[in-house]
């Protein structure tokens, strides 16, 4: 199977939409822009919402869910959140079909079902929720306010590719409530430490935590904090933002409190939100061209089983002997399949998991019967050892750790080579053509001048690092004084 994968040097993109494909993650929907999310490529999810929802669980959130549509006089209270989302909105404005007279079998749009106000489907949730909270709001007691909702939202985008950027696509996003600024500022800082843990714990991909530019900022937020990964093909990718909105929704909406003074305060607050482009950059983080290559932590199968046997009774003795091993490390809380399908040969199925990413194989066959050992082979490095029937659950758990450590060690080296710092404009723009990844350079802190890097070079201000050094320089185009250095790159 992996051996008709583009390789990445050919056609980096190709082998991206080929590996989402043939690895069964998922398929484009007979709507346009829409993906379909496969089973394997729905349980990489699942796993990624589950440990998700546990840390916002353990930071106080709480689960909620509100609809679909807005109504547009609400979308456009806010007006800088409206003007930013307003060119991606899908919106109805009829409530009902029906038979068309011309054509025989078909349906129209029934003319006289216009509604009275347009509802927007839901690009981003803040509107329908911040009118909502005016009535779950009125004193200090009812604050802070921490609730998260799972649901899909539709961005009308024209140009889409599997995961990274689809019409509709699926997410989480947290709406908080605070009395003060400090507190809110405190909530957006803590989110952007949570996307960071969870992407370098569990998806084993190192991120630059850092605040965007002005222009990069979530419209209608005062600040975005968001968290920076670095592809394989030197690219760039927002995997999580926190938004400080301080109190422009709360003025829209009117969402005030009684402080314990006794006085009417507008509420402070924050969204935060990751989306299921993570499982475009687990794919990109990790990857080969053999196929998927997944971290233990979220791979839906950490460990297959396949058994290499002549007759049905080779297979049963294999059997039990295997049926001992599963029970054994699913009490260890691993997952483990036994692949004992007779209609496809072992190399078949090697090639399948390989192409599917599954961290650890184990193969056991006729010889392994007679010496009690089994055969175990790692995806990340394709090494294979012989262990003991006896010691391999141990091994076995040992390994997934060690493919967990492994698996970020190596992204890690990868995006430490490519953060490049340069002084000239002439070295900024040979390491964005040639070299890649992110590009570390003073900038005097003009959205004019980040609009001309932008469209001399295509790279854009990923974020300014929260542990940017402070240092005296010059802005790499303008020359203009700066103060610290920020990081740049072409991203998706």
């Amino acid at each position: 199977m992996s051996k008709h994968l583009t390789k990445r040097v050919e056609d980096y993109s190709k082998w991206y939409n080929e590996l989402i494909v043939k690895a069964d993650l998922a398929e484009n929907s007979a709507v346009r822009g829409c993906m379909v999310i496969k089973p394997y490529g729905f349980a990489i999810w699942e796993n990624m919402q589950k440990e998700l929802d546990r840390m916002f669980k353990e930071t106080g959130h709480q689960n909620a869910y509100f609809p679909l549509f807005v109504p547009k006089s609400l979308f456009e209270a806010e007006e800088k959140n409206a003007e930013g989302f307003a060119k991606e909105c899908a919106v109805v404005t009829h409530y009902r079909l029906q038979n068309d007279p011309e054509r025989e079998g078909k349906l129209r749009v029934d003319p006289e079902a216009k509604l009275e106000e347009e509802l927007v489907v839901r690009p981003t949730s803040e509107a329908i929720i911040w009118n909502t909270y005016k009535g779950w709001i009125q004193s200090h007691r009812d604050l802070p306010l921490l609730i998260n909702q799972w649901a899909n939202v539709v961005r009308w985008e024209m140009r889409t590719r599997l995961f990274l950027r689809t019409a509709e696509f699926l997410w989480q996003e947290g709406h908080t409530a605070h009395a003060t600024k400090t507190e809110a500022i405190a909530e957006a800082k803590q989110m952007q430490e949570v996307y960071a843990t969870f992407a370098e714990e569990f998806m084993a991909m190192p991120v630059v935590k850092g605040a965007k530019s002005e222009s990069e900022r979530f419209a209608g937020a005062d600040d975005t904090l968001t968290i920076e990964a670095l592809m394989q093909d030197g690219k760039a990718l927002q995997a999580g933002t926190s938004h400080f909105l301080g109190q422009n929704f709360a003025k829209a909406f009117d969402v005030k409190y009684t402080s314990k003074e006794g006085k009417q305060e507008y509420v402070w607050a924050t969204s935060w939100g990751v989306s299921t482009r993570l499982i475009g950059g687990l794919i990109m983080t990790h990857s080969d061209d053999a196929g998927l290559v997944l971290p233990p932590k979220l791979a839906p199968i950490q460990v297959v089983i396949v058994p290499i046997h002549k007759g049905e009774e080779q297979l049963d003795t294999i059997s039990e002997k295997v049926d001992v091993i599963v029970k054994e490390l699913r009490a260890k809380g691993i997952s483990v399949k036994f692949d004992d399908r007779d209609t496809f040969r072992p190399g078949a199925k090697f090639a399948e998991y390989e192409l599917k990413g599954v961290p650890v194989r184990i193969a056991m066959g006729a010889r392994d019967l007679e010496n009690g050992t089994v055969e175990v082979a790692r995806r990340d490095t394709f090494e294979k050892q012989t262990v003991s029937r006896e010691e391999v659950v141990d091994v076995v758990a040992n390994l997934l750790e060690e493919i967990q450590e492994n698996l970020y060690t190596r992204a890690l080296n990868y995006r430490n080579d490519h953060i490049t710092e340069v002084n000239t404009f002439d070295e900024f723009k040979d390491v964005i053509e040639n070299k890649g990844g992110f590009v570390s350079a003073h900038w005097d802190g003009t959205i004019e001048t980040e609009d001309t890097i932008k469209e001399l070079t295509k790279a854009t201000i990923r974020c300014i690092p929260n542990d940017a050094k402070e240092e005296e320089g010059v802005c790499v185009f303008t020359g203009k004084p700066s103060t610290k250095r920020v990081l740049f790159a072409k991203a998706y």
